[in-house]
């Protein structure tokens, strides 16, 4: 193992200031009420890991399961998101055609672009999903 060079810091220096009252906040996803998606969906839950109501201004973190043969409606909407695969395997349908999805994979949806994630194995498909929040004008 080599030597560490201490002149490259671990995190870059930035002008962080936490507003008053801003804490870090931890839960187990258990925690959380899992709803049931009804319009376009087919054995689709889902739990709102993080939230404004957490504190998160910027992104909301979700996490998604799928029985199998369901899936998401095919929809589209003008924001971005990023999606982790946590279990199971399935489809996702893009723009591009469509792709195989699995455990540990990582898929980026821009915006408007119209998709849905399917659920083609035996177990629930289960991943997470993340939005920004839009500006409120």
């Amino acid at each position: 193992m080599g030597s560490i060079d201490e002149s490259i810091p671990f995190y870059p220096t930035l002008p962080i200031s936490i507003p008053r009252g801003d804490t870090m906040k931890k839960h187990n996803f258990e925690e959380i009420k899992s709803e049931v998606v009804g319009k376009g969906c087919k054995g689709v839950n889902i739990r709102w890991l993080v939230t404004k109501d957490m504190g998160a201004e910027n992104f909301a973190m979700r996490m998604f399961e799928v029985e199998p043969e369901g899936h998401t409606p095919l929809h589209s909407h003008e924001w971005e998101h990023e999606v982790f695969v946590l279990k199971g395997e399935g489809l996702v349908l893009a723009a591009t055609g469509e792709e195989k999805i699995k455990h540990g994979d990582v898929i980026f949806m821009p915006a408007h672009e119209k998709h849905q994630f399917k659920n083609t194995g035996e177990d629930n498909l289960k991943f997470l999903c993340l939005i920004p929040y839009l500006d409120e004008k």
